[in-house]
């Protein structure tokens, strides 16, 4: 080591005591190989922010880190991870995207013979959570959509209890996925308290509820019974987790673990940096206390 070389170790080494953010994979791990991970977080990755990568590919790089899951799946790709020793901690049961959901009972049809469908198949591959959405509310009140998620949901509860599935309901910030109604985590739990069953969850979007309301580490301790699965992203833009937003996810994280959070986290921002895996390696590190 040269001086040049041991003068920013020091400095960042400094860096990271004082922010809590890893000043490089290279203190956590090696270039290509696992990451050392305390184990007290579950950690998973979104694989649609890594699209130009093969999913087989991804899911090898993924457990060489340590990882324990490739998330949002269909079917046919569960096969893929779990070859690699990796879960896929949430898949998706249904066509209808975002837009269309439980909110609209027009919707409903659809929706339950999609869930009622593969919540037996998910169950059979070890798949713990489906996504949902509640819809756009096209000019409902949210009251209505309230009660219209709730009856629709409600009839996928005993199915989803006899087979140890969780539906998990995604926040969404409104702006970005413009009127979408489950946009608030108040909304999400009472529609929770609504339906009544420990199958369904809220899919908490740390990105999108730092846009539309913030206090999340507070919101996060309030409403941990009510949270199923849990998302990343940088703020603004959906990016790094790093220094560079206005976040800081260790302290959130250790929220998370003092809460008794015992789900996943998946990594969901867009990665900026060339080297797309040490994006993902950088920010999982900054998520592990």
């Amino acid at each position: 080591m040269n001086r040049r070389q041991m003068i920013g170790s020091t400095a960042g080494v400094a860096v990271a005591a004082a922010t809590g953010f890893p000043a490089s994979a290279a203190f956590a791990e090696s270039s290509t190989g696992s990451l050392k991970l305390k184990g007290n977080i579950h950690h998973s990755v979104s694989q649609w922010c890594y699209g130009d990568i093969p999913l087989d590919d991804l899911a090898r790089a993924c457990a060489e880190m340590g990882l324990e899951s490739v998330e949002l799946l269909w079917e046919k790709d569960w096969g893929t991870v779990k070859k690699h020793g990796l879960k896929c901690a949430v898949g998706y049961a249904t066509d209808y995207g975002i837009p269309k959901g439980f909110n609209h009972i027009a919707n409903h049809e659809k929706l339950i013979a999609d869930f009622e469908r593969m919540i037996p198949i998910a169950a059979e591959a070890g798949i713990p959570n489906l996504i949902c959405f509640s819809g756009n509310r096209e000019g409902q009140n949210d009251n209505v959509g309230m009660v219209n998620c709730a009856i629709g949901l409600r009839k996928l509860m005993p199915l989803a209890e006899k087979h140890g599935v969780t539906i998990i309901m995604e926040l969404l910030n409104s702006y970005g996925h413009t009127d979408y109604q489950c946009d608030k985590t108040s909304w999400g739990v009472a529609l929770c308290e609504m339906v009544g069953s420990e199958r369904l969850k809220l899919l908490y979007d740390i990105y999108h509820m730092q846009i539309m309301e913030g206090n999340i580490v507070d919101t996060i301790k309030k409403n941990i019974r009510y949270i199923g699965h849990v998302h990343t992203g940088g703020v603004p833009g959906r990016h790094e987790l790093d220094e560079t937003q206005e976040l800081h996810y260790p302290a959130i994280m250790r929220a998370l673990v003092e809460s008794g959070y015992k789900g996943f986290v998946g990594q969901e921002f867009v990665p900026t940096q060339t080297d797309k895996l040490d994006s993902l390696r950088k920010s999982v590190l900054i998520c592990d206390v």
